[in-house]
């Protein structure tokens, strides 16, 4: 988003969405076969730490496909069906996986430095935009799609959905939509709620528009700026096998996050992680 958050008003904000339920795992999806980083001297990947992943539920009717900037134009899957919570966390990924996901963005004065640590560990990520900060920005979304990173839809502007009318929904997601279309030449596949606050229309609109809910398991909390050892220890402890990462890379001052993704991602490699993304076919 344009503006940087307030700290306070987020808070309440966050306290709302909470109020409104907690969000269980969905299991659909695959990781992106190219989706692994290399270790250090070449090495195989060691076994991933943490808790063991929870049990599958039954897949639907559909399977997952890789979104990339190699993507044919005007692709147009099927429409996912409508869900009542968001996907949480992914063991389906393996039980060597874990995803990080970025939202907000893009940032000229943080994006750039985070593609760079990813892109030196060979990893993957998720990146979530407003479309404001897109349609600004739109080098920098291209820059996402040519490294392998799926970008999903944030909302235009970051408002609390749930306080939105249908219209006034589709319009925050429509937009976005159209935004990475025109500049990537196709749309997300994959949309999360600001603030993670979701309701039945805009798990509806989002099914309409061919995207997927993407919630997360691990919060950092980096948009308090907690300090950069504060973040790393939140996402060290937090990794396990499908957990699902949420950090920022723009509504702020967002140092502390690039600081820390240098740290604790080649710390997460070293442990036997393989940093991927889901996929959709």
């Amino acid at each position: 988003m344009k503006h940087d958050q307030i700290a306070a008003e987020r808070r309440t904000v966050l306290r709302l969405a909470l109020a409104l339920g907690a969000a269980t795992v969905v299991h659909l999806v695959s990781a992106d076969p190219a989706g692994t980083p290399a270790r250090p001297g070449g090495e195989p990947p060691a076994p991933a730490a943490g808790p063991p992943a929870e049990a599958r539920a039954r897949p639907g009717a559909y399977r997952l496909r890789p979104m990339t900037s190699t993507t044919p134009p005007r692709f147009r899957p099927a429409a996912p069906p409508v869900r009542t919570r968001p996907f949480e966390e992914l063991p389906e990924l393996g039980d060597d996986a874990l995803v990080l996901t970025f939202d907000d963005g893009p940032d000229p004065r943080y994006t750039p430095d985070i593609l760079a640590t990813l892109r030196r560990y060979g990893a993957r990520a998720m990146f979530f935009v407003c479309g404001e900060m897109a349609a600004d920005h739109p080098d920098l979304l291209r820059e996402m799609a040519d490294d392998g990173h799926p970008v999903g839809n944030h909302s235009w502007s970051h408002p609390l959905i749930p306080g939105l009318s249908r219209g006034a929904i589709r319009d925050e997601l429509g937009r976005t939509s159209e935004v990475i279309e025109k500049t990537l030449g196709a749309p997300p596949l994959w949309y999360r709620a600001p603030y993670g606050a979701w309701n039945r229309n805009s798990f509806e609109i989002g099914a309409s528009l061919g995207m997927e809910p993407m919630a997360w398991t691990v919060d950092t909390l980096d948009w308090t700026s907690p300090g950069t050892d504060t973040i790393v220890r939140r996402v060290e402890n937090g990794a396990a096998p499908g957990a699902v990462v949420l950090s920022h890379d723009a509504g702020g001052n967002r140092s502390q996050s690039v600081a820390a993704l240098r740290r604790y991602l080649p710390g997460l490699i070293g442990r036997g992680y393989r940093p991927t993304v889901p996929y959709r076919s």
